[in-house]
């Protein structure tokens, strides 16, 4: 013995299992093995955590549903009693042990109580982002960027074609079509949770103080994010108006409304959508849109790239979306990539 003591050993780093010991792919979706629960399962199942509500992802008939107090509004207002026989709400950034693994939900900047799951067990620590975006959204919180392990990740937009533009101008441009075409009606095409809202309130933000005119599968989860404190302004249900009293007026449906006879009751209407696949020419035209709008509720091609620098996870799973491009350009920044290829997973109503 020479008296030099031995260097300190790291028995938590020495010990700690990788991610792919215990979160799991399996037929239904990601579970988490020692927690024994699963995320955004794709069938009914024991115990299940919902990073958000849309139907993709918030499926019905779970026994035990955790998710956040506005996510399980939404399955309740979606799906009745089929949103869970238990529920309970979990607040962002609130700990939660279950059996040896600590959950937390913390923003993912994609829609009204949208989560990323925040998993760690025994000193390894995975995030799922669920959907997500990364610019701003007045509607909730922004997406908040986590140090892990291992990143979760969908890639919706992952591909270099897939750079969104600025929200304001696609708003400014349904604006100066108003102002061009006073006597018809501006139909615009949005998904019911998320982007309505969304449209609605940059509407607001650009100064248009007008009331806006809802298709019904709209006004129940306007409503709720109103009950949630946000300011959508004045909305009001389109049957509520003679096709006259249109005339000059902004309308959203759902996308599917565009090619529906009910589309019939307004007055001239110019269609319009608003969602980031529109970036590609070939989808507007197909759907006989005259004023497409890029806007998207998911991450781009910059967006989600960045994301994976600043997470800074070693190792990245790509869940879903379009996987190739994204574990190619990820793989030449040196981050050890894999594809869950998980299906079941697709925005709820495409356009």
């Amino acid at each position: 013995m020479d008296g030099t003591l031995p260097r300190p050993i790291s028995l938590p780093q020495m010990h700690a299992p990788h991610p792919e010991t215990w979160l799991k792919t399996t037929p239904r979706g990601l579970y988490v093995e020692p927690g024994d629960f699963y995320i955004d399962p794709t069938a009914p199942s024991d115990r299940a955590v919902i990073t958000h509500g849309h139907s993709d992802h918030a499926r019905g008939g779970h026994r035990h549903v955790l998710a956040t107090a506005q996510t399980l509004s939404i399955m309740r207002l979606r799906m009745g009693d089929e949103a869970g026989r238990q529920q309970q709400a979990l607040q962002y950034g609130e700990s939660l042990t279950i059996k040896d693994v600590t959950l937390r939900l913390i923003p993912a900047g994609h829609v009204l109580g949208s989560a990323q799951v925040v998993l760690e067990y025994r000193g390894s620590r995975a995030v799922v982002s669920g959907d997500y975006k990364r610019r701003r959204d007045p509607t909730c919180p922004p997406f908040d960027v986590q140090s892990c392990d291992v990143f979760v990740t969908e890639a919706t937009f992952a591909l270099p074609i897939f750079k969104h533009p600025d929200d304001k101008d696609e708003i400014a441009k349904l604006l100066q079509s108003v102002q061009l075409f006073p006597e018809r009606a501006h139909l615009v095409g949005v998904y019911a949770l998320g982007k309505a809202q969304r449209v609605i309130m940059l509407l607001r933000e650009a100064g248009y103080d007008a009331p806006i005119w809802l298709h019904g599968a709209l006004v129940g989860l306007c409503e709720l994010y109103r009950s949630s404190g946000l300011d959508l302004g004045e909305f009001r249900h389109v049957g509520d108006m003679p096709k006259s009293g249109l005339v000059g007026q902004i309308v959203l449906a759902p996308p599917s409304a565009i090619e529906d006879r009910w589309s019939r009751r307004l007055p001239d209407a110019v269609n319009c959508a608003a969602s980031g696949w529109l970036r590609v020419k070939q989808r507007a035209k197909q759907r006989g849109l005259e004023l497409p709008l890029v806007i998207s509720d998911h991450a781009d091609w910059d967006e989600l790239n960045a994301t994976l620098d600043e997470v800074g996870a070693p190792e990245v799973w790509v869940t879903h979306g379009r996987e190739e491009a994204l574990i190619h350009a990820a793989s030449q920044r040196g981050i050890r990539t894999r594809a869950l290829s998980l299906i079941g997973f697709e925005d709820e109503d495409p356009v």
